[in-house]
């Protein structure tokens, strides 16, 4: 049966409602343009035109002053774009990739041109050659997606937002960074909520970027501003009474062993242990009790928990479900932040503690015991929300205001769930 749900959601995230069955979640922007013999004189025309500025990957923080520039730069352009027009809309009916000669290849290069991503020198061929191939690859990085050089629907989804949307989007994230560039310190962890992604930020340069999992739409992640003070070695987990409301109480009554089979232990007001087959679950009544579960490979946790004051009472994390960092829609969490590669990202916190280098931190993993951690400097850490910026000159990134937070030129979108 389909059910309608409503989301009310700006102008930027018309990408939003051209994916019904789902949203394109951001992905880690970790590689440049991949190169090819047969791409003639294109990096004289493209690479090295846009300058070290240009390439896709950066280690310039998304909240630098230089980005504030580099943004500013980007409204001016795609000003112009809308000026001239904008651009038509893609066929998204075929699949397009290298080798492939299609009429539709036309309507590519040109919208691809009028972004930038191809020099107008390429020609409007119907040919899907190696010009086509790189710049498709360089527009889906600018955009979060896989950079598989294929057309496939969610590219076909950004592309062909508008151009007077995308410039809306990025005056609106202008504001963002204008208001918080240069302010964040010398040191910090930074996660973008629509990117779904970390820096972990030293002397103005990203040192570690990390591919993120965040809030669900209806359990959102929120703005946090807060430092970094203590980091759990193998973490008990305290299920939030959301969690026991939504998803424990139900799975329980649908399977009486689930709490035993995920070594989750259940507490009274007063301390005590409870069996949770002396437990009503046919009632709301378990909710009065406290729900933890033990340290270990399983722990919904998995290896390490990231502390910081929260009024929200949100962290940051590692998962047993790893496989989630490959989804493209990363927006799966009861609102907390799960952390890939979460190993590295301690390390660097736990730098200036005594004691704890990555090889005593990999040890006491080992040992399953559960051990806090204080941190001596705590390291500041931001949640923010920035959907559009740009790092480079013509690299322009946008991700889907998955939120709906920015504000401008809003819409009603029905989405089939």
């Amino acid at each position: 049966m389909r059910t309608s749900r409503r989301f009310f959601l700006s102008g930027a995230s018309a990408l939003a409602a051209a994916m019904v069955a789902g949203r394109a979640g951001a992905q880690d922007v970790i590689g440049d343009i991949l190169k090819s013999s047969a791409r003639g004189n294109w990096d004289d025309q493209f690479d090295a035109r846009a300058s070290e500025g240009g390439k896709v990957a950066s280690t310039l923080p998304i909240f630098s002053l230089q980005t504030v520039s580099f943004t500013e730069q980007a409204i001016m352009q795609y000003q112009n774009i809308v000026a001239q027009g904008g651009w038509e809309q893609v066929p998204d009916t075929k699949k397009l990739q290298l080798g492939v000669e299609d009429p539709d290849v036309v309507p590519l290069r040109r919208r691809l041109m009028i972004s930038g991503d191809l020099a107008q020198s390429a020609g409007l061929s119907e040919a899907f050659d190696s010009y086509v191939d790189s710049a498709l690859k360089r527009f889906q990085l600018r955009h979060g997606l896989p950079a598989d050089g294929t057309t496939g629907k969610y590219t076909f989804a950004a592309m062909n937002v508008s151009a007077p949307v995308r410039l809306g989007q990025l005056q609106t994230n202008l504001q963002r960074l204008r208001e918080r560039a240069g302010t964040l310190g010398n040191r910090y962890v930074l996660v973008d909520i629509p990117a779904a992604q970390i820096e972990a930020v030293e002397n103005d340069r990203v040192v570690l970027r990390h591919t993120a999992i965040v809030g669900k739409i209806d359990r959102q992640t929120p703005i946090v501003n807060s430092k970094i003070n203590e980091i759990i070695v193998n973490p008990y987990w305290n299920a939030p009474v959301s969690i026991v409301r939504k998803d424990i109480i139900p799975l329980m009554r649908k399977d009486p062993n689930y709490l035993k089979d995920s070594h989750i232990r259940l507490f009274a007001p007063d301390g005590s242990e409870v069996d949770p087959m002396t437990v009503d679950w046919s009632t709301d009544d378990a909710e009065k009790y406290r729900f933890r579960q033990d340290p270990g490979s399983g722990n919904a946790m998995a290896s390490v928990k990231i502390n910081f004051p929260s009024p929200d009472g949100v962290y940051m994390h590692d998962t047993p479900q790893q496989s989630l960092f490959g989804k493209l829609m990363r927006f799966d969490s009861s609102g907390c932040v799960r952390v890939q590669n979460v190993r590295d990202l301690v390390t660097w916190i736990l730098r200036d503690t005594p004691g704890w280098d990555r090889q005593h931190f990999e040890a006491a993993i080992k040992t399953g015991e559960n051990m806090p951690v204080q941190v001596t400097n705590p390291v500041p850490v931001y949640f923010l929300y920035v959907s559009a910026w740009s790092t480079g000159p013509g690299v322009v990134q946008f991700r889907d205001d998955i939120y709906g937070l920015d504000g401008a030129n809003e819409l009603q979108i029905t989405s089939a769930l």
